[in-house]
């Protein structure tokens, strides 16, 4: 069977190869605003759902993994900054606090939608000023919810600990997608 990944990620890219899984990078242009109303879970599986959705009418036996990953604090969803300010912003609001990073992902096969999600706590110490502006003045956080990736330079320094899939919060939680995959003879 065909597996398409619906996302430009490098790290869900990188992810899935490291599965062994054979691929083929497929991305549709997506709107990615999910309801205000909308609870970051919720989100999350709005989000990748559309993403897979786009796919519809376009495949026939191909199975499409599509995602999104979003972080979380006090309920809000802190999605991707949009410039510097913004990064900085949120990287002060996940200083010295947990937060939530959930991905939502979804298996488009034969027309019907699987959707699940994994939900990881992530604890970041108390980062100095000096500290962010070096994050952002020298990794890339503008492609990143929360402005942060934990496989770089801010994952070794700034996070005392995490509860749950560490690769959920790379982007795709391959445990449990290793799971659902063994439905359509896959693993």
């Amino acid at each position: 069977m065909k597996i398409i990944l619906a996302s430009q990620s490098p790290r869900r890219k990188e992810l899935l190869s490291l599965m062994g899984i054979p691929f083929e990078v497929v991305v549709k242009a997506v709107d990615e605003s999910f309801p205000d109303q909308a609870d970051p879970i919720t989100a999350a599986q709005y989000v990748a759902e559309k993403k897979a959705r786009a796919f519809i009418t376009d495949i026939t036996d191909e199975l499409v993994i599509a995602a999104d990953t979003m972080v979380a604090i006090d309920g809000l969803v802190l999605g991707k900054p949009a410039d510097k300010a913004q990064a900085t912003d949120m990287l002060m609001q996940l200083s010295g606090r947990k937060h939530e990073v959930i991905t939502a992902v979804a298996l488009l096969h034969q027309g019907d939608i699987t959707i699940f999600y994994e939900v990881t706590a992530v604890y970041f110490r108390t980062l100095a000023p000096g500290e962010i502006t070096h994050y952002i003045d020298h990794y890339q956080p503008f492609d990143k919810a929360g402005a942060y990736g934990i496989q770089e330079w801010i994952g070794a320094v700034a996070i005392e600990k995490i509860e749950g899939s560490y690769t959920n919060v790379v982007g795709l939680p391959t445990a449990r997608l290793s799971v659902e995959l063994q439905r359509y003879g896959l693993s």
